[in-house]
């Protein structure tokens, strides 16, 4: 039992195969990207919302290496990016979850060619990495107003600053 593997992990879709496993989802594609570190409400409301525009949610994760690159803060990503996987693909809204390892995803979006690219309201459409070229193949670029204050820098603040108080 413990070999079988669990329905979320279908999800998982290794850079070598995402074009092939792509190619077989459901039109309208949606391409999303993020660190997703400490999965919370404002993350989960945003990919529901992403997935609303389209047939299918692709969601590619930056790699620990890559979310290291991103100068996010000392110790960062808290959760390696097996974890972070896991989590997102248990999602209902998610339908395949991939990795990269480079600053940018623009490659899996090249790959994908998504019909539809979504970022968090904190992104102005045109400094979305990949916009151009979605918009040039005739898709179309959001950026999704944030619902809900919350961010994962501003969570792992709250519990350094707790543990400092009461360390």
């Amino acid at each position: 039992m413990p070999c079988e593997r669990l329905l979320f992990e279908t999800k998982y879709c290794p850079p070598q195969s995402f074009a092939s496993r792509v190619a077989e989802m459901p039109r309208p594609l949606v391409f999303t990207n993020g660190c997703f570190d400490i999965l919370h409400r404002g993350h989960v409301t945003y990919l529901s919302r992403a997935r609303a525009l389209g047939a299918s949610l692709v969601v590619a994760l930056n790699s620990d290496d890559s979310v290291r690159m991103l100068g996010k803060g000392e110790g960062r990503p808290l959760n390696p990016l097996e974890d972070r996987m896991a989590l997102i693909a248990a999602l209902e809204s998610v339908g395949l979850v991939t990795w990269f390892a480079e600053e940018t995803p623009l490659g899996r979006i090249i790959e994908s060619r998504p019909d539809v690219l979504v970022k968090g309201g904190d992104w102005a459409i045109d400094a979305i990495v990949g916009a151009a070229e979605v918009l040039a193949w005739g898709g179309s670029v959001h950026s999704i107003p944030f619902e809900f204050a919350r961010s994962t820098t501003g969570l792992v603040e709250r519990i350094r600053n707790m543990r400092a108080c009461h360390g």
